[in-house]
């Protein structure tokens, strides 16, 4: 009676089977949900075992009465009884993962092999367990025992071991490649055959069958066959020594191990057009089944030529050996660092693709670790490749190399970016959209793995643990500094716990016990109920929120603080994380007006290097704006910052790069810089470099420079004569001051003169007595202090005319009045002058220039002027002329007084 079994939890990975020995009563089936469902020989479910992870092996003993089953992540064996339906555990009492299980011939000793090559004999008779350390360098993947309780192993270390039941290693031999498919046979001669299983047979490298007699262990036999074959699928003994070999190319043979013709083909033939997945024989039938092309085929072992059925199956129903399944992908990772992946067909899939084995034959190099997610499958290598292949179109899509080995890596769930560690123990986040790696700081050397946060709100979060504590990093993508990875902060790890997954800042761990248990990070205590939590605290959460980017939640710690500083903070970081718009929501939110129309002005720059130069600037990081700047498609944005802030010099390096043409204006700001802290030796060479020829308001500037700078420079001909051929008046009259300063005062006053400020040409030709220009000058100075300073010169000089039209010009009368009396004896000026200025002192001179005279009418006239009436008196009594001071005094009675 055929039936089918059909569940949805076996879809998604491979499906293990194993018939019971003996009877043949029980089925065991197991996939991807981790569970081995017993089914009798009608159908008819009849027990399960629930494990841990997927089944990795399972075996019948030679009885049929246990099931004997190995998981991953469990150290136990799982026994089920089929006489009992009970399911018992048993501990191999190592650490290491298991990867084969094999039940003997004879006897109940059961062989458990491991991933680090040990070997454990349990003996389920006794319940003795013997276990073997070392028995293969590296993973344990076949083996087969014999009649006599011998065990062969294969491993990915490229060894056959031969053992006796108490695990003593009484053979072994290297093999090319990794084997696989271990087999004993009885030895053929011509003579006879020997019922002891002394022949070792197994299948290297998927390519070659290999035989080893165990009496003639230096003389082992190596199989090869035409590459046209395809790879060995799998093989089988039968009869008289031969055996049936069946390839992936749909070509089964039968060969001979006699003696004389090993290795020889006495039947080929070519089942299946496409491809062939298994062989099976039945000696009690004996008969051989082929499957493949959707269809199994079965010959007699009698006469191989002869077609006994073919068995044609539904196109739906595909999948390995000859009872298939739907096929999805199979990854597997060898000891030996050899990655193989397998696409196999889906439902409705139209083209098929071959095994892929990871590295290539050709490539140099071991895998030292592997990820698998919904996309890609990545690995790294002992050389520092890390490769990613695309699982849709089959092929590598990125490659990174980094300097040392890769020994474990961890992508995030997407796959766009991921943590490496290499072998010196320092990490990395690495992003294969940019190539760009990013070192992890203060990354322990005893990390054993990374977590990423699963949270969609929180891509870039991700933890590293080892046994004590757990590290919360964040990789800030979009940052004005470029992208980096910060430590936001640790947490205790509990004792034993194992973290499995991370969600929104709760870690889930696994006990020692294998329950789950949950903690939280510390770095999320803002999680928590933030009422009445007291403000130092609530700093504390807002800085947590800044570094994990939480900036709603941020804001809502914000409000509650209610503090101007704790709102800078998070704008500072919004400008920071390039959050325009969130940085204007809260700028607007406390008052920040400036702010705001800056950010609204920039908001919409789509190149990311310029708005990145543009926040940098704003947060005073002026180095880190140029060099944004520099890498944007608007590069003089840079020297519009430096023009703006005043950095000539550095301004003037970015336009010999950017704009030689605004070399000139920057060179004339930096001069007037330079000019202004007494820098004038490159102030000068700046004003130099600022002439352009064709613009003159801006040359003459930088000419006025030259000059100014050449007189201060002690170059005082240049200087002077750039001064003179300059149109402006104020150059010269700031130049003559440098040079009055300098006591150069006729070049001073050349300058002063024209520039037409006549009263300092005046003043300083006096100092230099320089009477002829200063009197040239006259007429055109308005200073009465420069027209008495030349009028005292010219009275000592005897000049008594040219003094006293001076002093005229300075209004000093008195002095007119005395020159006109003592050197030109002109009283009759003097009196004028007297009466139109009503100089007291004028008067007095008057009076005594006449009382010398011996005219004492006209003294005693003019000492009534002056208000001298007693001296008038006195001198009138002394000489009799009351008379003439009675007249005067009738006379002048209402003649206003001087004052």
């Amino acid at each position: 009676r055929v039936f089918s079994l059909l569940e949805k939890t076996w879809l998604g990975a491979p499906i293990q089977f194993a018939w019971q020995k003996s009877s043949g009563n029980f089925l065991a089936v197991t996939g991807a949900d981790c569970i081995v469902k017993i089914f009798d020989r009608h159908g008819q479910k009849r027990s399960e075992i629930s494990l841990p992870g997927n089944c990795v092996a399972m075996d019948w003993d030679k009885d049929g009465d246990i099931l004997a089953v190995i998981a991953e992540k469990s150290s136990c064996i799982y026994l089920w009884d089929a006489n009992t339906n009970k399911t018992s555990q048993l501990d191999n009492g190592m650490r290491d993962q298991m990867s084969f299980l094999l039940w003997s011939k004879n006897g109940s000793f059961l062989a458990v092999g491991t991933i680090k090559g040990n070997l454990l004999i349990y003996n389920h008779q006794t319940s003795r367990k013997i276990p073997v350390l070392g028995k293969h360098t590296k993973k344990i993947t076949c083996g087969c025992w014999n009649t006599e309780n011998l065990l062969a192993l294969g491993g990915e270390d490229k060894m056959i071991t031969v053992s006796n039941q108490e695990g003593d290693t009484i053979r072994q031999t290297p093999v090319k490649s990794e084997p696989s498919d271990i087999k004993f046979s009885t030895s053929k001669t011509d003579d006879r055959i020997s019922s002891a299983e002394n022949i070792i047979s197994a299948v290297v490298g998927k390519k070659m069958l290999f035989l080893f007699h165990m009496n003639e262990p230096d003389n082992p036999v190596d199989l090869e066959f035409q590459q046209a074959y395809g790879s060995i699928v799998c093989y089988s003994w039968y009869g008289d020594g031969y055996i049936m070999v069946g390839f992936s190319r749909g070509t089964f043979l039968a060969i001979s191990t006699h003696f004389p013709e090993v290795g020889q083909e006495i039947f080929k033939a070519r089942d299946h057009k496409d491809n062939l997945t298994s062989v099976a024989l039945s000696q009690t039938l004996n008969k051989a089944a082929t499957c493949g092309d959707n269809c199994i085929k079965i010959h007699d072992l009698t006469e191989l030529r002869d077609m006994y059925a073919i068995i044609n199956l539904d196109d739906e129903n595909k999948g390995i050996d000859l009872a298939k399944a739907d096929w999805y992908f199979v990854i597997a990772v060898m000891e030996n660092n050899d990655c193989c992946m397998i696409e196999n067909e889906l439902l409705d899939a139209q083209e098929e693709r071959e095994t892929r084995l990871f590295p290539a034959v050709d490539d140099k190099c071991r895998i030292l670790c592997h990820a698998l997610t919904s996309d890609f499958l990545i690995y790294g290598t002992d050389t520092g490749i890390i490769q990613y292949f695309f699982i849709e179109d089959w092929q590598f899509v990125n490659d990174y190399r980094h300097p040392v080995g890769v020994k474990k890596l961890f992508p995030d769930p997407n796959g766009t970016r991921l943590v490496f560690i290499d072998e010196k123990s320092d990490g990395f986040v690495y992003c294969p959209v940019n190539d760009a790696t990013y070192e992890i700081p203060d990354f322990s050397p005893t990390i054993k793995g990374v977590l990423w946060e699963n949270w969609p709100m929180d891509k870039g979060v991700f933890i590293a643990y080892d046994d004590d504590k757990v590290y919360t990093y964040v990789f800030h993508k979009d940052t004005i500094q470029g992208s980096k990875v910060i430590l936001a902060g640790g947490t205790k790890l509990p004792f034993s716990h194992k973290p499995l997954l991370l969600y929104n800042g709760e870690l889930t761990c696994q006990t020692q016990s294998g329950k789950i248990n949950s903690i939280y990070l510390s770095t999320h205590s803002f999680l928590d109920n933030t009422k009445d939590v007291d403000p130092a605290d609530l700093r504390q959460m807002l800085m947590q929120t800044l570094m994990l980017k939480r900036f709603s939640d941020a804001w809502e710690i914000c409000k509650m603080l209610n503090d101007r500083t704790a709102w800078d903070e998070l704008a500072r970081a919004c400008l920071h994380h390039m959050e325009v718009e969130f940085a204007i929501r809260v700028s607007r939110t406390i008052g920040d007006v400036g702010t705001v129309m800056s950010l609204e002005q920039i908001k919409g720059i789509e190149d990311y290097n310029l708005l990145a130069g543009h926040l940098a600037m704003f947060t005073n990081d002026f180095n880190l704006a140029q060099d944004l700047y520099l890498a944007s498609n608007c590069p003089v944005a840079a020297l519009e910052m430096r023009r703006d802030l005043q950095h000539w010099d550095s301004a003037l390096q970015l336009a010999k790069r950017l704009a030689p043409d605004q070399i000139p204006f920057i060179s004339k700001e930096y001069a007037i810089q330079l000019e202004f802290t007494g820098d004038y030796v490159n102030a000068l060479a700046h004003y130099e470099k600022g002439i352009t020829g064709d613009n003159k308001e801006h040359d003459e500037v930088c000419l006025a420079g030259v000059a100014q700078m050449s007189i201060r420079m002690g170059d005082i001909r240049r200087g002077a004569n750039q001064a003179l051929k300059h149109p402006s008046r104020v150059l010269k009259r700031d130049c003559g001051a440098i040079l009055e300063n300098m006591k150069q005062f006729s070049e001073a006053a050349q300058l002063y003169e024209k520039g037409q400020y006549y009263d300092k040409a005046a003043s300083v030709y006096i100092r230099c007595k320089n009477w002829a220009k200063v009197g040239e000058l006259l007429p055109h100075v308005s200073s009465p202090k420069i027209h008495l300073q030349y009028a005292k010169a010219k009275e000592a000089d005897g000049r008594y005319k040219e003094a006293v039209l001076a002093y005229e010009n300075a209004k000093q009368w008195n002095s007119v009045i005395r020159i006109y009396l003592d050197h030109l004896n002109n009283p009759e000026k003097a009196v004028s002058i007297v009466r139109e200025t009503q100089s007291l002192d004028g008067a007095k001179m008057v009076a005594r220039f006449f009382l010398q005279l011996g005219d004492y009418g006209s003294a005693i006239q003019f000492l009534v002027l002056s208000k001298c009436n007693n001296e008038a008196f006195t001198l009138a009594q002394q000489h009799n002329k009351m008379e003439i001071y009675a007249d005067i005094i009738g006379k002048y009675h209402c003649f206003p007084t001087f004052s």
